[in-house]
């Protein structure tokens, strides 16, 4: 759609040098509603808008260049899509959410397109029904704490974010967005792989997150499912693979999670009802496999494996979790038999608070955990008990490997 005009601005670049890039903005403003604009190869300036219906295509060899100074790309329009663009240079301003594209409006498709050196990456504010699908995104080269997101929901529903890859970014942030789908995602090198606040009914399916400091975090947001997701190195020590905070009756399965500082951190409810559903998930060489706060809870642990953890199970206090169903998991601590060959162990798998827990009620006896003193007390407790120790949990069928 007007040709002519690309083709001017590319001799114009040409003509005016290097630094003197055709600005994008007329060429979107002379292509009518519902139309496709197909950019020649080269570079544009920025920053510019689309307040119209269209198409904007740049066939992976069109860049979109920003001035530094604010968004490179903003849409405030319906059925808008970009495919194929890269795009370059946005602001530096976390006031003002400066990125490579703001998203306004509904049903937008945003495919194929390369962000790199911009603040935020992809800032859906009140968007609904789109999608955003294959795109790559690397933020600025800054320190963690400067960082923007690498994608932002803010009132956002029924989306789809699938297939992309994300690094060097903050966090991926889902804020007061319900009913989205988050599939088949990568992240790596951030702060939160996913930042879930106020945010029901996510689906969160099939993503990779890998050395971030924390991996999931889930907060106010309830009727979660996380499903087929891999967390590896999330090593903040206030964080974990997956953190739950007041987000009752989510489904927790067929998860990997994997050398982090706590595999799942879970606060446990005054009563049972808004019970997690956790199955078939496998934490492995975490420093935690699982930490337990708050009340009794009654969560189900139906099933997972909980392999070669430094510690298996840590508790805020005597009596939190102790409603907690554990039921048919697999325990590489644990010390019993299987004579009859039903692989299910012939004795319940039992945690008990020892000398070696003693660190969980006062923190500060972690540096001398693993010490000969307190392993020489360790041994003579469970030797020969001179108080009750108080049981952590039990697993009445515990799996054998």
């Amino acid at each position: 759609m007007r040709w002519w005009l690309t083709l001017y601005w590319a001799c114009a670049g040409a003509a005016f040098g290097a630094t003197a890039l055709p600005p994008l903005q007329p060429l979107i403003d002379a292509t009518p509603a519902g139309g496709t604009l197909r950019l020649a190869p080269g570079s544009y300036a920025g920053p510019a808008s689309i307040a119209k219906p269209l198409t904007l295509d740049g066939g992976r060899r069109a860049v979109i260049v920003g001035d530094g100074k604010s968004t490179v790309l903003s849409v405030a329009a319906n059925a808008v899509t970009l495919r194929g663009l890269r795009l370059t240079g946005s602001g530096d301003s976390h006031d003002r959410i400066d990125g490579g594209i703001l998203l306004e409006g509904d049903d937008h498709l945003v495919e194929d397109n390369e962000l790199d050196d911009v603040l935020f990456g992809i800032h859906l504010k009140q968007v609904n029904r789109s999608r955003i699908l294959r795109n790559r995104i690397r933020g600025k080269d800054l320190s963690l704490s400067m960082r923007g997101d690498a994608i932002r929901l803010w009132y956002s529903r029924n989306n789809l974010v699938e297939g992309n890859h994300f690094t060097r970014s903050r966090d991926l942030t889902f804020a007061n967005s319900a009913n989205n789908r988050i599939v088949g995602n990568r992240f790596n090198d951030g702060r939160y792989g996913m930042n879930i606040v106020f945010s029901p009914g996510l689906l969160i399916e099939n993503n990779q997150l890998s050395d971030t400091g924390t991996g999931i975090i889930v907060l106010y947001s309830p009727n979660l499912v996380l499903r087929g997701n891999r967390i590896a190195h999330a090593l903040t020590s206030g964080g974990g693979g997956i953190v739950f905070k007041e987000s009752d009756d989510a489904l927790v399965e067929n998860n990997d999670v994997l050398h982090c500082s706590v595999g799942l951190r879970v606060d446990a409810p005054p009563q049972s009802t808004g019970a997690l559903v956790v199955r078939n998930n496998r934490f492995a060489h975490n420093i935690i496999g699982m930490f337990i706060y708050g009340e009794e809870g009654g969560h189900q642990l139906l099933d997972n494996r909980f392999e070669n953890n430094l510690n298996t199970i840590a508790i805020s206090a005597p009596g939190t979790g102790s409603a907690i169903v554990w039921r048919g998991n697999y325990w590489s601590d644990y010390q019993g038999f299987d004579r009859n060959h039903d692989a299910i162990g012939d004795t319940p798998h039992e945690v008990y608070l020892f000398a070696d827990r003693i660190w969980m009620e006062t923190p500060m006896a972690t540096f001398f955990r693993n010490s000969p003193v307190l392993e020489m007390l360790d041994f003579l407790e469970r030797l020969a008990p001179f108080s009750t120790p108080h049981r952590v949990l039990q697993d009445a069928r515990p799996r054998m490997k």
